[in-house]
């Protein structure tokens, strides 16, 4: 057994990364001027003007369809008038009477443009033509007190949308134009500048990031109200769980993973009065698929001044996910690498009838160096092993639990 561990050993060497932790710092700018899209497996980095677009358009396929505003930038989308006939006859006078619409931060494609009242929240789908066609006229009021008039007409394998801003006096340079779902192809949304009159990209592919930071519109209860908040929104691809582990070790298993893309959203960071105040504390967990998973903390966020943020993370597919030893014996650890040479060993004893139970551990010589033993009851443990004493390096951990055996590789730095 020595002999088949030193060889399994001495094969992983060449497998060895350098650091599993990356840490990442990020600016978005003074002001918060810039969204910073990232992603973890590449430690890629993507940013964009916040202000460059105005109105974004899903472009997956010709069955979906979703119409955002930029909240970021402060733009209120209003339902001025359920009738299409009254695009030339809006008045900015009656804006008590129009109706705020919000992006719902919790789902991408549930845009402000699609809490509007018709059935498509901005128009009605045509059985006969088999296109979405507009009903609703809306207002954009921006941060100046600038207006804009918008009515998506048509929808049918892109978007056709007229608009005109408001002079002080009546809607001048009244446009029509339309955005193709053939724009940008990896992409999911397509999006408008209505100020500059003009296509632009905003995002990246969407296999290119996993979470943007960026400003939304959230609504906070209490007060009660809509509020602009810088945070943290996740990638449609990406489920996200989070955990407070104040000991810094922790366990993706048997967390809520949830959809809504604002899972890690804003609160990770609080204003003392003078700063921001971080969540160490807090971990979240972002899993692409049942086989990848990533554990990542913030670790600073300086406001509006600079805009900059950092964060670390590592990638915990392969140590914290839970592997089957056999039908109701299951074995995992983290982190690893440790550089506190502190283990936390997580494993699962469903219906072992075992009366014998031990994790061993061996040099890449084939020497044991620890041995423990582990609970013979049913049910989910976790162990801290204190490995201090051990040397720097790669070990193999063996658990055994009856007939059943499992080894992994473990890097102690």
């Amino acid at each position: 057994m020595k002999k088949l561990l030193h060889i399994a050993a001495i094969a992983l060497t060449g497998l060895l990364s350098q650091a599993q932790q990356t840490n990442a710092t990020l600016s978005m700018g003074q002001g918060y001027s810039n969204e910073v899209y990232y992603k973890l497996s590449s430690a890629e980095t993507n940013t964009f003007p916040a202000s460059s677009w105005d109105i974004a358009f899903l472009r997956e396929n010709s069955q979906n369809i979703g119409i955002r505003v930029n909240d970021g930038i402060g733009i209120q989308v209003y339902e001025a008038s359920n009738n299409p006939a009254d695009f030339n006859t809006i008045d900015i006078a009656d804006e008590a009477s129009w109706t705020p619409l919000y992006n719902d931060d919790t789902n991408w494609d549930n845009g402000a443009f699609m809490q509007g009242s018709a059935s498509y929240g901005w128009g009605e789908y045509n059985p006969v033509s088999h296109h979405v066609e507009g009903t609703i006229v809306f207002v954009l009021k921006y941060t100046d007190d600038t207006y804009r008039k918008f009515i998506n007409e048509d929808y049918y394998g892109g978007y056709t949308f007229k608009y005109a801003t408001w002079d002080g006096t009546d809607w001048i340079d009244e446009t029509t134009t339309t955005v193709s779902n053939t724009s940008n192809p990896e992409n999911r949304y397509n999006y408008y500048s209505l100020q500059n009159n003009a296509e632009v990209v905003a995002e990246p592919a969407i296999g290119s990031w996993d979470f943007v930071f960026r400003k939304y519109n959230t609504f906070l209860d209490p007060p009660g109200e809509n509020y602009i908040v810088t945070g943290t929104l996740q990638n449609p691809n990406v489920t996200v769980a989070k955990n407070e582990e104040p000991d810094g070790n922790g366990n993706p298993n048997g967390l809520a993973y949830s959809e809504e893309i604002n899972t890690i959203g804003y609160n990770w960071k609080t204003f003392n009065g003078s700063g921001y105040d971080v969540n160490t504390d807090m971990a979240y967990y972002l899993k692409y698929d049942e086989n990848t998973v990533y554990r990542l903390v913030f670790e600073s966020f300086e406001g509006a001044s600079n805009g900059n943020l950092s964060f670390y993370y590592e990638d915990v597919s392969d140590i914290l996910g839970l592997e089957d030893i056999s039908e109701g014996v299951t074995f995992g650890m983290f982190p690893n690498p440790t550089t506190d040479k502190i283990v936390n060993i997580v494993y699962d004893l469903k219906n072992t009838n075992s009366i014998e139970n031990n994790l061993s551990i061996y040099n890449i010589q084939g020497q044991l160096v620890h041995t423990s033993q582990i609970a013979s009851t049913n049910g989910f443990f976790n162990k801290t092993l204190d490995l201090s004493s051990l040397q720097s390096g790669i070990y193999m951990v063996q658990f055994k639990a009856g007939k059943n055996v499992i080894s992994k590789k473990l890097i102690l730095n």
